[in-house]
């Protein structure tokens, strides 16, 4: 079974997403994701000050599986982008909850996170599409 924080917040297209202390969402893929990808080859990090609404593709992952997009879990602005991916794609796949980040949002509505699943909803849905 997949690592699934319980003290994130995650998306359906299987993103995680943190509020940090500073007020900025941190923002990466899931343990899931990573394993479902395999390993990543390379990380389009998103453009820095774009505004960005919920559910928006900003980013992109490739793995030698294939290629998928990153969607913004928050609407907001991309301040920050994990710029270690791009000569450390692996980052992703070894710690994907933590140095494996992939980009930071100032959010619009810093309650937007509270839509987003909990833990148990995001491993519920897993087990759904497992089955599905």
């Amino acid at each position: 079974m997949s690592n699934t924080p319980s003290d994130l917040y995650y998306a359906a297209t299987h993103e995680w997403a943190r509020l940090d202390e500073d007020g900025l969402v941190t923002v990466g893929i899931t343990d899931h994701a990573q394993e479902s990808l395999g390993d990543l080859v390379f990380v389009e990090t998103p453009e820095l000050d774009k505004a960005v609404e919920a559910g928006d593709a900003c980013a992109v992952v490739e793995s030698v599986k294939a290629a998928s997009d990153i969607y913004a879990p928050v609407g907001g602005q991309i301040v920050d982008a994990n710029a270690r991916l791009q000569d450390e794609p692996e980052l992703v796949n070894s710690d994907p909850y933590g140095e494996g980040w992939i980009m930071r949002i100032r959010p619009d509505d810093p309650d937007d996170i509270e839509r987003l699943m909990r833990a148990d909803d995001y491993e519920h849905m897993i087990e759904q599409e497992e089955e599905g």
